[in-house]
């Protein structure tokens, strides 16, 4: 797969350690919680772009959802060329929309993903504090030294499955 001058290809059972590396420095361990859910993320399908310069983590099932985007460099389109070809295997597998899960201090992917098209679809008010039960790692102050409390969920449907009007 290619998408914006980024080779994008699932990653292989070789890139384990490296995945793991990745999650343990950069975001607290192979577990993540979303909706007060504890998810393995080494159980998930991943993909890699480039020459391991960014990873996408993902499921189709229970539903589509990007668990986890990584990009070594921010502004090189990594994090896009990851995003477009997780759509495409989702959407492509029948699911109707892809789902994402920040934190309502990351006002960078905030932006990020909505100017990738997707809507803020739920504020889970509270839930990582609740979270912190299940992952305590999780920092209680976060961007810009906003305190982190709740996970912001956003959409994307894919094209002509009830899309919302603009």
């Amino acid at each position: 797969m290619s998408h914006q001058n980024w080779a994008v290809r699932q990653s292989e059972a070789a890139e384990s350690e490296w995945i793991e590396a990745i999650l343990d420095h950069h975001w607290g361990g192979r577990f993540a919680v979303v909706n007060e859910q504890r998810i393995d993320l080494l159980e998930h399908p991943a993909l890699v772009a480039g020459d391991r310069q960014g990873l996408a983590i993902y499921r189709v099932v229970p539903r589509a959802e990007l668990l986890l985007l990584h990009a070594e460099h921010a502004g090189a389109g990594i994090g896009t060329a990851l995003i477009g070809c997780v759509q495409q295997i989702c959407f492509a597998a029948g699911a109707p929309q892809l789902w994402v899960t920040t934190t309502n201090d990351n006002v960078h992917a905030l932006a990020f993903y909505q100017r990738r098209g997707f809507h803020i679809a739920n504020v889970r008010v509270g839930a990582v504090d609740r979270a912190r039960a299940l992952k305590p790692q999780i920092p209680t102050v976060g961007n810009a030294g906003i305190r982190i409390h709740d996970e912001v969920e956003l959409v994307i449907k894919r094209e002509g499955a009830n899309r919302r009007p603009p």
